[in-house]
């Protein structure tokens, strides 16, 4: 049976499909069957990252809908073997996804895949509700600012009310992945430090994404930064997928060039 995991955050822009893209490549790349699917319907961004705009015929509510079956609507990655990419629709709006329908494409999916990685939309309405609903798991993505970080605590709200394991008495395990991160603006002030983001948000820190511009040129390639093996934050999110697979990482990228954030880190 499937894990499904959902990458999340209350406040756009602060990199999930950046991180979806390259969690999910990296679970792929480990030899693990991995399918992405694109919960922003409406604006739907995924397929472009993966560079797989072109390819895209049926989407998620064709599926949902019963316009397409599901083979006819994954994408199988060209340059990862395991991977494959379910789009959004660009022409309908969130509330073509039904909990009755997410339910079945998901059961569907479980039978073929090891992980479902849910890029939810930004926001707490229908669509990020529905991405997270069935999850097992939730990376939630914020940046190191004050606004990102209280809108991750809403988000962090909802898993524990909102999802179908939170329902059942359960919970689903909370992973929290900081991106564009700058030690040299921590040390400035002009950044909330990890610590700060850590006793905030309190949930286990899985990854630090350091701010670099080989995140956008990636974007702008269509391909996900994890496949970027020589910048930092390629090497970031390969170190993150390992944790999540349960391999020890040392946190990379953290240090101030006094490395007096990192000593910091260290102690706690």
């Amino acid at each position: 049976m499937a894990k499904i995991v959902v990458v999340t955050s209350g406040k756009g822009g602060v990199g999930k499909t950046t991180t979806a893209s390259s969690f999910a490549t990296g679970l792929a790349k480990r030899g693990h069957k991995t399918a992405v699917i694109d919960f922003d319907v409406g604006l739907r961004n995924l397929d472009l990252i993966m560079g797989c705009e072109r390819r895209v015929v049926f989407d998620f509510v064709n599926v949902i809908s019963g316009e397409a079956n599901l083979k006819q609507a994954l994408i199988r990655d060209k340059r990862v073997e395991n991977l494959y990419i379910l789009a959004a629709s660009q022409t309908r709006d969130k509330d073509a996804l039904d909990e009755e329908g997410v339910e079945r494409v998901l059961n569907e999916m479980a039978k073929d895949f090891e992980y479902i990685v849910c890029d939810s939309p930004a926001g707490i309405e229908k669509g990020a509700l529905m991405a997270m609903r069935f999850a097992d798991e939730a990376l939630v993505v914020t940046n190191p600012e004050v606004s990102s970080v209280r809108d991750s605590d809403r988000v962090l709200g909802m898993l524990g009310s909102k999802t179908k394991k939170a329902e059942s008495g359960g919970s689903v395990k909370e992973h929290l992945v900081v991106t564009r991160y700058a030690p040299s603006r921590v040390g400035k002030g002009e950044m909330l430090s990890l610590q700060d983001v850590g006793e905030i948000l309190a949930i286990p820190l899985l990854g630090v994404v350091p701010e670099s511009e080989a995140v956008l040129n990636s974007s702008n390639s269509g391909m996900p930064v994890i496949l970027e093996e020589h910048s930092n934050a390629g090497l970031a999110y390969e170190d993150l997928v390992a944790r999540f697979l349960g391999e020890e990482r040392p946190l990379r990228f953290v240090d101030a060039k006094r490395g007096l954030f990192g000593r910091l880190l260290g102690r706690h």
